[in-house]
C-alpha cells in the first residue's frame, strides 16, 4: 500500500456547458462505452493502490450515489458528502474535513488524464509541497494557460483568470494535497483553488508535475468528442522501422531508397496478426540521414511507400508514420530516445499512452517508451518482432 491511501473527487457542480444532459442528470454521469465517466475515474483511483474514496456532491447527488453504491464491486469504499448545490469547492472541502486524512489524492470529477502516480507522489515528498498538482504542458494550445512553473517544478504563478500574458502550463487535478492547506482557506463560499493556490505560491509550497499527455475532459460539448475518441477501447502499438521491420543498414549508413529497405523474417507477418487483431500500429523513426544530406522527405516517403505495397498484398498496413528528419545533435524533441512523436501520436489519435506498447531494437527506443509511460519491449535477431507479437496476443506480456 502507498502513502497516499485516500481520494477526494470535485463532483457537486450543476454543469451548464452540458445541457441538455444536465437538465437530469449530473455531469460525472456523462456515458462512455456504456458508463458514466465517474466509473473510469474510481476504477483509476483503485489502479493506483487508493480505496478510500471520498465524492464531494451536491447537483441531483442520488444519480452517482445509486450508481456507484459503496463500491465494493470496484474494491473500494466509497463515501460521499453532500451539500448544497449553490456550494462552491472551498465549502465542500469543508464540509469533508473530519474525514480527511492527513494527505490526499484530490481530483476533478470531469477530466482524466493517465498520469504516473508514483512520480507525482515522489515528487511532492521531495520538494516538500503542501499541494502538488498534475499540469498539462499545453504546447498545442489545447485550452488557456494558468501558469508559470519553475524549472524544478515550483509553481511562480497561478492565474484562475487566466490574464496574464507569460503563462505555460495549466492545472488538471490529480494533486496530492496535505490537509494543513485547510488552514488557509476563508469562510466564505468561494473556489477553494482561487483562495488557497496564491497562498501556497507565495509560500513557495505549491509545485507542478508537468505532462505532456493530453488530458480528456466533459467540461464541455466539444471536448466530449475527443473523450469519446480516448475511452473507445483501440488498441494502439508503436514500432521502429529500422532494425525492427527491416535490416538494419550498417553505421552512419540508411536506408535512402525502397530497394534498400529488405524485410525482417517474420516482420510482415507479425503487422498482419497486429492488424487482425485490431491493432491501430504507429511508425516512430528516427531518419538523420534528411540533416545529413543523405537524403530527403521525398526518398523517405517512397521507402515507406514500399514497406506500404508490400504490407498491402497480404492485406495489412502501418496506419500512421511520423519520423524526425534531425541530426544526432539535434535539441528537437522529437528524435528518439526524446518522446515527441508519441506524445504528438496521442493527440492526434486521442491514446492512452500507459496501455501502448512500443517495440524497437534499439535501447533508445525503450528509454523513448519510458519516457512517455509507455510499455517497451526491445527485439533483436534472437527475439524477433514476430516472437514480441507472438507473445503479447497470447497475453504473456503484462
Amino acid at each position: 500500500m502507498g502513502k497516499i491511501k485516500q481520494a477526494v473527487i470535485f463532483a457537486g457542480g450543476l454543469g451548464e456547458r452540458l445541457k441538455p444532459f444536465t437538465e437530469t442528470n449530473p455531469k460525472p454521469m456523462y456515458p462512455f462505452q456504456g458508463k458514466p465517466f465517474i466509473e473510469y475515474l474510481v476504477e483509476q483511483i483503485v489502479s493506483f493502490g487508493i480505496n478510500d474514496i471520498i465524492i464531494l456532491l451536491g447537483y441531483l447527488p442520488e444519480k452517482v450515489t445509486e450508481y456507484l453504491g459503496d463500491g465494493s464491486r470496484y474494491g473500494a469504499k466509497i463515501n460521499y458528502c453532500i451539500t448544497p448545490v449553490e456550494y462552491d469547492t472551498q465549502f465542500r472541502l469543508k464540509a469533508a474535513a473530519e474525514d480527511l486524512q492527513d494527505e490526499f489524492l484530490m481530483m476533478y470529477c470531469d477530466n482524466y488524464c493517465p498520469i504516473n502516480f508514483e512520480r507525482l507522489v515522489r515528487a511532492y515528498e521531495e520538494n516538500g509541497a503542501w499541494i502538488q498538482f498534475t499540469a498539462y504542458a499545453n504546447l498545442d494550445g489545447y485550452t488557456k494557460n494558468n501558469l508559470k512553473i519553475a524549472e524544478d517544478g515550483q509553481v511562480l504563478v497561478y492565474d484562475k483568470k487566466r490574464t496574464q500574458t507569460d503563462l505555460q502550463g495549466v492545472d488538471i487535478g490529480y494533486a496530492i494535497v496535505s490537509k494543513k492547506v485547510l488552514s488557509l482557506m476563508s469562510d466564505q463560499n468561494e473556489n477553494f483553488e482561487a483562495v488557497v493556490y496564491p497562498q501556497l505560491v507565495e509560500r513557495g509550497l505549491l509545485y507542478a508535475m508537468v505532462t505532456e499527455h493530453r488530458y480528456y475532459s466533459i467540461g464541455s460539448f466539444a471536448r466530449i468528442e475527443l473523450t469519446e475518441e480516448f475511452l473507445s477501447g483501440q488498441k494502439y502499438i508503436f514500432l521502429d522501422r529500422d532494425g525492427t521491420l527491416d535490416v538494419r543498414p550498417p553505421k552512419a549508413c540508411y536506408v535512402e531508397k525502397p530497394e534498400d529497405f529488405i524485410w525482417l523474417p517474420g516482420a510482415k507477418e507479425a503487422i498482419k496478426k497486429l492488424k487482425d487483431a485490431g491493432y491501430f500500429i504507429i511508425l516512430v523513426s528516427n531518419q538523420a540521414g534528411i540533416a545529413m544530406g543523405r537524403m530527403t522527405d521525398e526518398d523517405v516517403a517512397l521507402v515507406n511507400e514500399k514497406m506500404q505495397d508490400d504490407l498491402l498484398a497480404i492485406g495489412a498496413c502501418i496506419d500512421a508514420i511520423y519520423y524526425c528528419p534531425h541530426g544526432w545533435d539535434s535539441t528537437c524533441s522529437c528524435r528518439k530516445p526524446k518522446p515527441g512523436m508519441l506524445y504528438q501520436a496521442q493527440k492526434d489519435f486521442s491514446i492512452n499512452l500507459p496501455e501502448c506498447y512500443l517495440i524497437g531494437d534499439d535501447e533508445r527506443d525503450i528509454q523513448t517508451a519510458e519516457n512517455a509511460d509507455v510499455k517497451g519491449i526491445l527485439v533483436d535477431e534472437n527475439y524477433t518482432l514476430l516472437d514480441a507479437v507472438n507473445d503479447l496476443l497470447e497475453g504473456k506480456k503484462g
